[in-house]
């Protein structure tokens, strides 16, 4: 493959972009480090709580750490696609995002280790609708990529790794966490590094319906497919979360109610599917480029 031009000098950038504006804010609130992270009162409050709540947040972060090794080994192929086509601006952005969910690969590893004692041996935490969702249909909708880069092939990728892995279980894990740490005042460490890793998503999602939103008010017929993945993937999302409470029958920890996570899950996806068919109906790009960058 060789280059005819260069963006840079043949039109300049478009700065004025959500994609240039979600570069600028990765570059401000993207730097940090897990390694500066103070997890020593974390130690001593993890060590307190029930075997239930220890169970319980060791299940969850042993789910959340193999889904950030899982997009980060199959995000490239999407990368790859969005360089192919020339578009400067977003592949910029994407730089950061690799770099930031190898970065969450690594927080959530130490937390692991340095405050639940444990790094390995955590596959049985994982039930079968997870495994089904990270170890089959997230790199098989992102690796087809390799193969086919058409935008039905884009669309089936970002709906299950924007809207699915990130937009429902990500933020639903999320939720989880703030939950317990609000209603017990405890992990000061781990909610500092949750905070970051909260923030970094927000920038992966914003981006995920921005270009879900370009390919549908491109090809209006793209629709069929984003609807068939989401029909597909949305009980799985679902499945996902419950499995996490199953374990604990009728006495969840830390009196969570399941039902309060799955509702979230529902909101946060409905939310943005209502911002990409705004572009799919109108057949153009409708996006408040000010507005979301305020968001995130």
């Amino acid at each position: 493959m060789q280059h005819e031009t260069f963006a840079t000098i043949h039109r300049g950038l478009d700065r004025a972009s959500l994609p240039m504006g979600l570069w600028e804010k990765a570059k401000r609130l993207g730097i940090w480090n897990p390694a500066d992270i103070d997890f020593s009162k974390d130690k001593e409050d993890f060590a307190r709580m029930s075997d239930e709540g220890r169970d319980l947040f060791l299940r969850a972060a042993a789910n959340f750490v193999a889904g950030e090794e899982a997009v980060t080994l199959d995000l490239l192929p999407l990368i790859n696609v969005i360089a192919s086509e020339g578009r400067l601006e977003e592949e910029m952005f994407l730089t950061s995002f690799l770099w930031e969910e190898a970065k969450h690969v690594d927080f959530f590893s130490r937390f692991l280790s340095e405050v639940t004692n444990n790094s390995g041996g955590l596959e049985q935490l994982c039930g079968p609708a997870y495994r089904e969702l990270f170890y089959d249909k997230l790199p098989a909708n992102l690796h087809a990529l390799k193969v086919v880069t058409s935008p039905k092939a884009q669309v089936r990728a970002s709906a299950t790794y924007n809207m699915v892995v990130e937009g429902m279980l990500a933020e639903t894990g999320y939720h989880i966490f703030f939950t317990v740490m609000d209603r017990e005042n405890i992990l000061p460490g781990f909610r500092e590094g949750i905070f970051n890793l909260k923030r970094d998503e927000s920038r992966h999602i914003a981006y995920g319906v921005h270009l879900l939103s370009r390919l549908l008010a491109e090809d209006p017929h793209l629709v069929e497919t984003f609807d068939s993945t989401m029909t597909e993937l949305f009980p799985m999302a679902y499945a996902v979360i419950q499995e996490i409470f199953a374990a604990y029958g009728d006495s969840v920890p830390f009196g969570l109610d399941p039902n309060e996570f799955l509702g979230y899950a529902a909101s946060q996806y409905e939310k943005r599917y209502r911002r990409i068919m705004r572009a799919h109906q109108d057949g153009a790009m409708t996006e408040d480029v000010e507005a979301i960058l305020a968001e995130v």
